[in-house]
Order: structure tokens, then C-alpha cells, then sequence
């Protein structure tokens, strides 16, 4: 039978616990979508995405880690008060926060499902990707709707078992979301292989773009990379992140040129032949830095069209 009075007194600790249920279920619920999109968003990914980013999936794996087992711990303490006093389950906060989630998780369903509508109507691919998306948002905006207006109408209080399997169900999906995360990311140690990677592909195009300038300057390449030194600037020639040595460089005939260095892993994107000289574009991030493991060279080719040598100022008579 759902709850009516509304007359029992609201103490500090009833407020605090259901401030604490708001926020931490809000970042669960947040952070578990936004691990289930990143995993959708690896297995189909967006042809127009420059690459697959797992800053943000990290992140919200981080916050699901800590933030839900505090809400599961929260909700445990609730029920156990009202247990002991039935009293609890008539405050005014209780019943103000349950109808805040059932607002929030209406609301969001029906987004969910104009955004939807909008999208077949305007004639738009229904991607799989953007199926699945909704399709998650629906279940878990329409779960939880359902799950707070049962808790609204005294349900768990009197079905304690069946609240205990729903938790235990929900746990099992938080978990095998989490472990399809970390298939995804790798281990810890793979994440810090890849920013080293991630480094080095960096240094590489700041001395690369360091051996054009020289070249407009001087109308030749530079014989080492030590040429590139300028205190005047303040570049210094980077070295290796993790090993600390020095990159290699060798000038080639005419105007072209080798970069090369040594990976931990292989980039996310498909590693094509390198042993191909490439045209320099206008853009560092147009060219092709796709890497495999172990020691990898870059030939570039200056473009005299695209980058022509700096006319020198005469001298003032």
C-alpha cells in the first residue's frame, strides 16, 4: 500500500542519507551509461570520430568503482532504520527524493524516446550504435522508475528478499560493465604504455615541424638533431619519455628526411607501411603516425611549394 503520512519528523541523518542517495545514485547512473556507451562506441566505431579517446570511459569506470557501493551501502542504512522504526518510511524527505528520481527517470525516458522519433522522422540512418544507446537509456531510465515507485508504495519494505535479489541483479550488471571496461582499456600498465606512445607520436611532430622552420631558415636540413637547439626560442630537442635517449634523425637526398623511435604498443589505428615517403600536409594531424611495437621510422618529404624557404630581409644601408 503506498505511504501517505507525511507527518513523521525529518531528522539531520534522514536528510544527509537521502542527500547522499541522490547524489550517488545520479553519478552511478551517469558514470554506468557512459561506460556502456564508451564499450558501444569501441565495438561500432564512428566513421567520423578521428580515433577511439578512453579518458572519459576511465574516468567514469573510477567514479562507478567507488560512488556505487557508497549508494548500496546508503540504501542498506535506510532500510535497516525503517525497519527498526516504520516510522522513517513516512518523513517528508523520503517521500521528496523518491519523487525527484521518479521525475528524473520519467523525464529521461521520454528524451529519450523524442530524441529517438526525431531521428527516424528527420530521416536519419538509425545506426546500430544509436540503437543500442537508446535502447540502454530506456531500460535503465524505465528500471529505475519502476524500482523507486514500488519503494514509493512500501513495496521493499515488505518484499526485503526480493529488494536483496534486485541489488544482487544490479551489482552482477555493474560488474560485467566494469569487465568489459577494463577488456577494453587493458591494464593499467597498458594505459601508461599507450600515453608513452602517445608522448613520443608528440615529439616526433614538434621535431618534425622544428626540421621544416630550419630548412625555410637555412635552405638545408639540419645534420643533427642537436641543430634544432635554439636557447634564443627556448626549444630544446625532446628526448624519449620513458627511456630517456634521444630520437633518431637522418637527412636523406634533397628534402627528405627520417624520424624514428621506439614503441611499447601498437596504435589504435591500423599501422600502414612506413617506409614510404610522405608528403609534409599543412597539418601535423593529417599525416600518418600509426605505429606497430618496437622500433618504427617516419620518412617525410619537404613540399618546397607548400613550405618555401623565408625570403631574408636585406640589410639597412
Amino acid at each position: 500500500m503506498e505511504l501517505t503520512q507525511t507527518n513523521s519528523k525529518a531528522t539531520p541523518k534522514d536528510f544527509f542519507f537521502w542527500l547522499g542517495v541522490l547524489v550517488t545514485l545520479g553519478t552511478s547512473v551517469y558514470s554506468f551509461i557512459d561506460v556502456i556507451f564508451s564499450s558501444i562506441n569501441y565495438v561500432f566505431p564512428d566513421l567520423l570520430s578521428a580515433g577511439y579517446y578512453s579518458g572519459n570511459m576511465a574516468y567514469s569506470m573510477a567514479s562507478l568503482i567507488v560512488v556505487f557501493p557508497v549508494f548500496i551501502i546508503l540504501m542498506r542504512f535506510i532500510r535497516q532504520g525503517i525497519k527498526r522504526d516504520s516510522s522513517r518510511a513516512l518523513t517528508w524527505v523520503r517521500r521528496w527524493s523518491l519523487f525527484f528520481i521518479l521525475f528524473a527517470a520519467a523525464a529521461t525516458f521520454v528524451t529519450d524516446l523524442i530524441v529517438l522519433i526525431y531521428t527516424f522522422l528527420n530521416g536519419e540512418e538509425l545506426t546500430t550504435r544509436f540503437v543500442l544507446k537508446v535502447v540502454v537509456v530506456l531500460l535503465v531510465s524505465g528500471g529505475g522508475f519502476l524500482h523507486f515507485l514500488a519503494d514509493l508504495r512500501g513495496y521493499w519494505d515488505l518484499n526485503q528478499k526480493k529488494s536483496a535479489s534486485v541489488v544482487w541483479g544490479v551489482s552482477v550488471l555493474v560488474v560485467a560493465a566494469l569487465g568489459t571496461a577494463f577488456f577494453i582499456l587493458g591494464s593499467p600498465a597498458t594505459q601508461r604504455a599507450l600515453r608513452f606512445d602517445d608522448q613520443r607520436v608528440s615529439d616526433l611532430q614538434s621535431i618534425q615541424w622544428q626540421v621544416v622552420n630550419y630548412w625555410q631558415q637555412k635552405k638545408a636540413l639540419p645534420k643533427t638533431l642537436g641543430d634544432l637547439n635554439d636557447p634564443i626560442s627556448g626549444f630544446s630537442v625532446p628526448k624519449d619519455p620513458e627511456a630517456g635517449v634521444s630520437y633518431e634523425y637522418s637527412g636523406g637526398k634533397g628534402m627528405s628526411f627520417q624520424l624514428c623511435a621506439t614503441f611499447d604498443r601498437e596504435s589504435r589505428s591500423t599501422p600502414s607501411a612506413q617506409t614510404k615517403a610522405v608528403p609534409l600536409s599543412i597539418s601535423p594531424e593529417a599525416e600518418n603516425w600509426a605505429h606497430a611495437i618496437g622500433r618504427v621510422c617516419f620518412d617525410r618529404v619537404i613540399d618546397p611549394e607548400r613550405y618555401p624557404p623565408f625570403q631574408k630581409t636585406p640589410p639597412v644601408m
